[in-house]
């Protein structure tokens, strides 16, 4: 599938900018799953790359208003451009990268605690295949229903099973979670999913499996859509949870009451569909 992406975060500010710095993860890169035919990012100042810690190609820009300088009250962070996916869920990773067992370590919001590893334990004791990794994907969204408006970007796996519900990042922590918990290496996966039915999630996380550490070999499975990673999905980032490589994340100094919105445009090449998000 070719898919065109258009996504911008607009932002709005009650009094004047005084500094602002961003570190972003909103450029695809080619894999098996996906070819880049063209990509572009702006921001409200110079961009700077630089490949992170798990591969994934970043960017962080800084403004800072100069005393004599102009007020700065709003700002945009563009990105578009084409990709074209394939319906293969599997990956392998290029030489270089980080290795499998970086994804076994908890972090903040992936700290098991007994519920988490008897539900890892319960699908994954004999083996990681998938059959049992959509298992435990069911499980998952049983225990944590889709429900936006329930959970924040700091929630946790325990919370988001405490609350019963969440959105698409909240269960693929809770699914990573048990996935290390059981001893298999589980990262989070960043990136766009195309569903015209559905524009909540034209923004959306899943998670890959490692299947097989020796070759480096991942499975990647959507817990929110009882499947795996196809045609459908481009793979933006990857990291231990949502923290590590979220698409837009900062500091600002000043500014005052902050209001963003965010738009995200997914269209099939010679189909056209608007999704607001």
């Amino acid at each position: 599938m070719k898919l065109r992406i258009e996504h911008e975060t607009h932002y709005e500010y009650s009094a004047p900018l005084q500094y602002a710095l961003q570190h972003l993860c909103l450029t695809p890169q080619p894999s098996a799953h996906q070819e880049v035919l063209d990509w572009a990012l702006s921001a409200p100042a110079p961009l700077y790359a630089q490949r992170d810690g798990y591969g994934n190609l970043a960017h962080s820009w800084s403004l800072a208003r100069h005393r004599a300088g102009r007020h700065i009250y709003r700002g945009s962070v563009c990105a578009a451009g084409t990709v074209r996916t394939h319906a293969s869920p599997w990956l392998v990773d290029a030489p270089g990268e980080p290795p499998p067992a970086l994804y076994l370590r908890p972090t903040a919001l992936t700290e098991p605690d007994p519920r988490l590893r008897e539900l890892g334990f319960a699908h994954l004791r004999a083996g990681a295949d998938e059959t049992a990794l959509l298992q435990l994907g069911a499980a998952v969204r049983a225990a944590v229903r889709y429900q936006p408006g329930i959970t924040h970007v700091g929630t946790t796996a325990q919370q988001a099973l405490d609350h019963g519900a969440g959105v698409c990042q909240d269960q693929a922590h809770v699914f990573i979670a048990a996935c290390r918990a059981a001893g298999w290496p589980a990262r989070y996966v960043s990136g766009y999913f195309h569903s015209p039915s559905a524009a909540e999630l034209a923004s959306h996380a899943w998670a890959d499996v490692c299947v097989d550490v020796a070759a480096r070999r991942w499975l990647s499975v959507d817990i929110t859509h009882d499947g795996l990673m196809d045609e459908r999905h481009v793979r933006l980032a990857v990291g231990p949870d949502y923290a590590a490589c979220a698409p837009v994340r900062g500091v600002r100094e000043g500014g005052g009451d902050e209001s963003m919105r965010v738009r995200v445009r997914i269209m099939p090449v010679g189909e056209e569909i608007t999704l607001e998000s």
